[in-house]
């Protein structure tokens, strides 16, 4: 046998035993727990998306599932621990936006970047919008616009609080200051909780951020306002904000379309038949009536399951999305 032939039969042998491994890992995959790795502390929204999850995706395993909350620099310290472990998807990240696209852009100590990581499976969102105290004076994204830009004029620009410089909303408040062409002074907190405080006792004036039914409480009771949804134009997400219109319907802004969604994350070099097995999973696990049901009642939106493909494909266009954002508003990391 010459050299040649004996490379190639090596090659095929080689692939064979490739082939023969992923089959074989796609029909035993899990084998043991799996861990659900929330980049938050317990208690947080985050940590009850994965509450939900845990016991229908314990089901479509038909293994246990645990929820692992370790928090700190933005969910990059979950996400480091992700990265540092094997790509066998027996260590699932929970992510969105914030800790995945933003943080890297924002945060000097966050070494990774977006592309280290696969979206297995988008498994909720969560609609947002354009919260003020309530004495501000203006009642619809119109009026904040003109008095952001008669604040900006006078020296006294107008307030907007964030959960942290990078963040999502931090992002959504300074590309809306960079739309209407006024400046805006970011408040950053350390949490949602400081900061909903904050906006109800008037000492921040608007937020764009995720709203629920402790948000709404809060509205109902006349401690702060909704000056607009951030629903695509002429469309509502959720029934409790049928009241109320997208600032998208307004001539302010442009393509100001967003909701918080949260995804499930693996190692982008984790082997496509347990990418396959945990996508097909979670897509079951979603279907559960009660686990629709609870998601629901924290303010969440299901969208239709995803294929590995179709989740590729859309977290590259949100990671474009939001990196064409943070350099329209120039941000630099921290």
């Amino acid at each position: 046998m010459n050299r040649k032939t004996f490379h190639h039969r090596t090659l095929a042998l080689f692939a064979g035993l490739c082939l023969t491994g992923a089959t074989a890992m796609a029909q035993t995959f899990p084998a043991k727990q799996v861990n659900l790795m929330v980049p938050y502390p317990a208690g947080g929204l985050s940590d009850a998306i994965a509450r939900i999850v845990e016991r229908p995706l314990a089901k479509a395993f038909g293994q246990q599932v645990i929820v692992e909350n370790l928090g700190g620099v933005g969910g990059a310290l979950a996400a480091q621990k992700v990265l540092a472990s094997p790509a066998d998807g027996y260590l699932v990240y929970q992510g969105s936006p914030n800790e995945l696209i933003l943080a890297p852009l924002a945060l000097q100590a966050v070494k990774y970047k977006a592309e280290d990581f696969r979206m297995v499976q988008i498994i909720g969102a969560f609609p947002m919008a354009v919260l003020a105290r309530k004495e501000l004076g203006a009642n619809n994204i119109e009026e904040l616009a003109a008095l952001a830009k008669k604040s900006a004029a006078e020296g006294k620009p107008l307030t907007y609080g964030s959960v942290g410089v990078g963040s999502f909303y931090h992002i959504l408040g300074e590309h809306f200051a960079h739309q209407v062409g006024a400046a805006m002074t970011h408040v950053p907190y350390k949490g949602a909780a400081p900061l909903f405080q904050d906006l109800a006792g008037g000492q921040v004036d608007v937020s764009f951020i995720v709203i629920g039914a402790q948000q709404m409480g809060l509205i109902e009771q006349g401690r702060m306002k909704v000056l607009g949804t951030l629903a695509p134009a002429g469309k509502v997400e959720a029934p409790f904000l049928k009241a109320f219109p997208s600032i998208n319907d307004s001539k302010v802004v442009k393509d100001f379309a967003y909701n918080a969604w949260t995804g499930y994350f693996v190692r982008k070099d984790t082997p496509e038949p347990v990418v396959q097995a945990l996508n097909k999973a979670l897509a079951t696990a979603m279907a559960d009536p009660d686990a629709r049901k609870q998601l629901e009642q924290i303010g969440g939106m299901l969208p239709a399951p995803m294929t590995p493909a179709e989740a590729t494909k859309e977290y590259e266009a949100q990671t474009a999305r939001f990196r064409a954002i943070a350099k329209s508003i120039k941000l630099e990391a921290q």
